[in-house]
C-alpha cells in the first residue's frame, strides 16, 4: 500500500488512476482503499435509487478493470452483449432445436474469445509440431521446415471468470431454471460486477441477480462479517503469501537444481500454502467487500487441506469453479447417468479441460489428468469397498488423519506441475527430492529462513483451526464496537506495509 501513500502529488495521481500494464489494481493496493472508501459514500446515498445505482456501480466496475486491463473492458461488454441479447430471445423459441442453436452460438462466441486470448499461440505452436512429425514422417520438405513464431496476444485479466460466469447463465435459462433479465444494464451489472470480476469467486444468476433488486441493507453482523474476511484476506495474501513467495518459493522453483531436495519439498508445501492463501485471500476480501455493498456471494474455500480423499478436496477447494464444472460440463457430458465406465471417463475429461483451463500447457493438463485418475480412482474404491464409503466426520479420526496426510501429498504432487516454469524443472525437482534429499540442512534452513518458516507454521496451524475457533474470531470483530473495528483494520494496513518490502505480487488468478 506504500506506493500510493508515498506518491500523493497531482502527477502521481493522474498516473496512479490511469491503466498501468504493469500494476493492475489489487484489493490490497492503497489506490483501492482510497477509491473504495469515496465509492462507499455515494454508493450508500443511491440506496434507495434503484437505477442510478446500478449504473453507478456498472461504471466503477469498468473503471476497475480498465485499471486492470486497460480498454479490454470493451470486450466483456461486447459478450455481455450477446448473452443478453440470446437470454432475451430464447424464452420466445419453441422450437427445442432452435433452443440448442443459441446455445450453441453462445458456446461459439464466449469459448470462441476465451480460445482466441488463452489458447491461439498453444494450438497453433502444437499443429506447426504436428506439421512437422508428417513432414518428417513422408519427406515433405515444407511441412518439415514449418516453424510457428507466437503472436503478442495480451491476455484480458480474468476473462475466463466472466465467461464462465456468462454460460452459467444462458445453460440456466435454456434449462429453464431462471428467467432473463429484462434490461441490458442489468446483467451488465451481473458480469462486471467489481469484487468477482477478474479472479472470482463464479457467482451463478440464480443466486446474483435477485440480489439486485434488493434494497440495499447491510446489518452491523454484515458489516462486521464483512470487515472480518477482508482483514483475514489482507492478512492472507499480502503477509503470508507474498513474503513466503517472493523469499523462499520463487528461488525454489525458478532454480531446483540449486536447492536440495529437503528444499525442494519444502517450497512445494511453502507454494501449497502460498496459493492457498493468494487464491482465498482474493475470495475472502471479494466476498467482505460485497456484503459491505448488501450482496452475499457463497463461500469459495472451505479448509480445503482439512480433506481426506481427493473427492472432498474439491468440494472443499475453488469450489464455485469444481461445482460450475459438476454443473455445466461433468452433467452435461452424462455424468453418472450412463454407466461406470462413462462414469470415469467424464471424470477424466473434465478435469483435463480444468487443468486446461487453467492454461495452455501440458504442465495444466497433466495436473488435470492427475486429479481426474484420483477422483476415478477413489470413486472406484468407494463403490467396491465398504469400509472406504464414509467421507468427512464419518470417518474413524485415525482413517481420517491418514486420509488428510495421504490426500495433502497428492495434492502437493499436483502443485509441481502447475507452478514449475516447465517439463524440465518439474523432473528436477522430483530428482532433488528422491535422490538428492540432505535432511540434515533442516536446522540451518530455519535459522536461515526464520521469517518463512514463522509464517509458513502460522499459515498451516490457522488453515487446520477448527471452525469453531474461526466462527469465534468472527464473533470477536463482529461484536467489536466501531472504533475497535477501524483499529483492527488499520493494524492490519500498518502490517501490509511493513510487509511491502517482501513485494507485493498479482494474485496468482489473474492469469486465469
Amino acid at each position: 500500500m506504500t506506493d500510493f501513500f508515498s506518491d500523493l502529488s497531482f502527477n502521481k495521481l493522474a498516473e496512479q488512476l490511469t491503466y498501468q500494464p504493469n500494476a493492475p489494481m489489487l484489493f490490497s493496493s492503497g489506490l483501492f482503499f482510497f477509491l473504495f472508501i469515496g465509492f462507499l459514500l455515494i454508493y450508500m446515498s443511491l440506496r434507495k435509487h434503484l437505477l442510478a445505482r446500478i449504473i453507478y456501480v456498472t461504471l466503477f466496475s469498468f473503471y476497475f478493470y480498465y485499471k486492470s486491463s486497460g480498454f479490454w473492458f470493451i470486450l466483456l461488454i461486447c459478450t455481455a452483449t450477446s448473452d443478453f441479447l440470446i437470454g432475451r430471445k430464447m424464452p420466445l423459441i419453441v422450437s427445442q432445436r432452435i433452443r440448442k442453436a443459441l446455445v450453441v452460438l453462445s458456446l461459439c462466441v464466449n469459448l470462441g474469445t476465451l480460445a482466441y486470448f488463452k489458447y491461439f499461440n498453444f494450438l497453433a505452436n502444437m499443429l506447426a509440431g504436428l506439421g512437422n512429425e508428417i513432414g518428417h514422417l513422408f519427406r515433405i520438405p515444407s511441412l518439415e521446415a514449418l516453424v510457428y513464431h507466437p503472436m503478442d496476444i495480451f491476455l484480458p485479466v480474468g476473462i475466463s471468470f466472466f465467461t464462465f460466469q456468462s454460460l452459467s447463465y444462458i445453460i440456466d435459462i435454456y434449462r429453464r431454471q431462471i428467467e432473463p433479465v429484462h434490461r441490458w444494464i442489468d446483467y451488465i451489472f451481473y458480469v462486471s460486477f467489481f469484487p468477482q470480476l477478474v479472479a472470482g469467486p463464479i457467482v451463478r444468476a440464480k443466486v446474483f441477480i435477485p440480489q439486485i433488486y434488493k434494497e440495499i441493507t447491510v446489518t452491523r453482523e454484515q458489516f462486521g462479517e464483512g470487515l472480518f474476511l477482508i482483514i483475514c484476506g489482507l492478512l492472507k495474501k499480502c503477509v503470508i503469501s507474498d513474503y513466503i513467495s517472493f523469499n523462499f518459493v520463487d528461488r525454489i522453483f525458478d532454480a531446483p537444481l540449486l536447492y536440495t531436495g529437503l528444499e525442494n519439498l519444502l517450497g512445494v508445501y511453502g507454494y501449497a500454502l502460498q496459493i492457498y492463501c493468494d487464491f482465498s485471500g482474493y475470495s475472502d476480501m471479494a466476498i467482505g467487500i460485497a456484503l459491505l455493498l448488501g450482496f452475499r456471494f457463497p463461500i469459495n474455500f472451505d479448509s480445503p487441506y482439512q480433506s481426506a480423499s481427493i473427492t472432498e478436496f474439491w468440494r472443499r477447494w475453488h469450489i464455485s469453479l469444481s461445482s460450475w464444472l459438476k454443473d455445466y460440463l461433468y452433467i452435461s457430458l452424462g455424468g453418472n447417468r450412463k454407466g461406470k465406465t462413462r462414469t470415469y471417463i467424464n471424470l477424466m475429461i473434465t478435469m483435463l479441460l480444468g487443468g486446461l483451463w487453467h492454461g495452455a500447457s501440458l504442465r495444466f493438463i497433466i495436473w488435470g489428468g492427475i486429479h481426474g485418475v484420483s477422483l476415478a480412482i477413489h470413486k472406484y474404491v468407494r463403490s467396491h469397498f465398504h469400509s472406504f464409503k464414509q467421507l468427512g466426520s464419518q470417518m474413524t479420526p485415525f482413517r481420517r488423519i491418514l486420509g488428510i496426510l495421504f490426500t495433502f501429498h497428492l495434492v502437493c504432487f499436483g502443485w509441481i506441475f502447475f507452478r514449475a516454469t516447465s517439463m524440465q524443472a518439474v523432473g528436477e525437482i522430483l530428482t532433488q527430492i528422491t535422490t538428492n534429499f540432505h535432511p540434515e540442512v533442516f536446522l540451518q534452513f530455519v535459522t536461515g529462513y526464520k521469517v518463512v518458516v514463522t509464517l509458513m507454521i502460522i499459515g498451516y496451524i490457522f488453515h487446520f483451526m477448527p471452525k469453531r475457533a474461526e466462527r469465534s474470531l468472527q464473533s470477536i470483530v463482529t461484536r467489536s464496537p466501531l472504533l475497535i473495528q477501524a483499529l483492527m483494520l488499520v493494524i492490519t494496513i500498518f502490517i501490509v506495509i511493513q510487509m511491502k518490502s517482501a513485494g507485493v505480487q498479482p494474485f496468482i488468478y489473474f492469469q486465469f
